[in-house]
């Protein structure tokens, strides 16, 4: 009886090991992310944001209140913006020394990439379409391995943004070059484990921009599986004035989730804190700071009850920049607005 009682014990302490290890783990599955792509060059243009009228770094202003991954873009070769490669090293490098993981966002494109235009990088322009496909996959390559030998390897990558009309204009232009838009993911993703090397590979998101969209989502992604290419993750974005309500961003990501059995992220996502797209209809939050904290907090309750578990993380979307922002997470002193406190409840301290 004593060394049954012995072994029973043991089991029992051991299933309570494996529970809070379990526990851990799915923990740090949960992003809690945000696009600081701007951030760099605020703070090297002499912009201090602050809490509380401190001046604090930025990134530290994140981390200390639950953010543990940060998402940056990655333009071809820009001429006005600053998301260079070496820029997006530098900013990666110091996210990383921090803790931060890192999700790299590839435009594909000298600027921005979304669903409204996808312009070819000007050195690509009189690429045929398997000039396309091997460009794609070179410069994937060359930037990964550019990423990994200064240690800052991502941890996510998506291969194009916002691509639910395609990417790399008009080759893969959708709906009608289906084909072409294919072979140009493939080889992307082909480049991102191409640049691994002995590195674990990072995850790979497919982002479109219909969040409160069901059935666009269902279109785009049953054409899309048809094509076999594997991906991780399944990436959204939604901005209420644009994608519909939060029902209709929950109806979508339940949808989803119950159909393609992917996890699920929405990756862009920002509210305003002074009024600007509910100036002249009726707001489902009001566009105040306070109101902007309660949209975040009330979009992260819907990505947390995604069935399945499959609600694995939300981003928010370019909240410091240097310039006067209506959706970023800084009044016009760069003092941090309470929506920056959404996450304390989920932080150890």
């Amino acid at each position: 009886m004593k060394k049954q009682s012995i072994t029973t014990g043991l089991i029992f302490i051991l299933v309570i090991l494996g529970l809070t290890s379990f526990q851990t783990l799915k923990a740090q599955t949960y992003a809690v992310g945000a696009d600081l792509s701007f951030l760099k060059q605020a703070e090297d243009d002499g912009i201090e944001f602050k809490e509380n009228g401190e001046a604090k770094p930025g990134l530290e202003i994140f981390k200390d209140h639950g953010y543990n991954w940060i998402r940056l873009r990655l333009f071809h070769t820009p001429t006005r913006l600053p998301n260079s490669l070496e820029y997006t090293i530098a900013l990666a490098i110091e996210a990383k020394e921090m803790g931060f993981k890192f999700l790299l966002d590839y435009h594909y494109s000298d600027t921005w990439a979304d669903p409204g235009k996808q312009f070819l990088p000007v050195a690509w322009e009189e690429f045929s379409h398997e000039e396309l496909v091997e460009a794609v996959y070179e410069y994937t390559k060359e930037t990964m391995i550019a990423f990994r030998e200064a240690g800052a390897f991502p941890d996510m990558v998506q291969v194009g943004n916002e691509i639910s009309n395609g990417m790399l204009w008009p080759d893969g232009k959708l709906p009608e070059n289906w084909d072409n838009f294919a072979e140009l993911q493939q080889a992307g993703i082909n480049g991102v484990y191409a640049g691994c090397e002995n590195t674990p590979a990072p995850k790979i998101m497919v982002h479109i921009d219909k969040g409160g969209n069901w059935e666009f989502t269902k279109k785009w992604f049953d054409k899309f599986h048809t094509y076999k290419i594997d991906y991780d993750i399944i990436g959204q974005s939604y901005y209420p004035w644009w994608h519909g309500s939060l029902l209709d961003l929950r109806e979508c990501l339940n949808f989803t989730a119950e159909l393609y059995k992917k996890d699920i992220i929405v990756v862009e996502a920002a509210y305003n804190w002074t009024p600007r797209e509910y100036v002249d209809k009726l707001a489902p939050f009001p566009e105040t700071p306070e109101g902007q904290k309660e949209f975040w907090d009330e979009v992260n309750k819907v990505i947390l009850s995604v069935p399945d578990n499959r609600g694995v993380g939300v981003y928010w979307w370019e909240p410091a920049t240097s310039r006067r922002g209506t959706r970023s997470f800084f009044d016009d002193n760069k003092n941090v607005l309470p929506v920056i406190t959404v996450f304390d409840k989920y932080t150890r301290k």
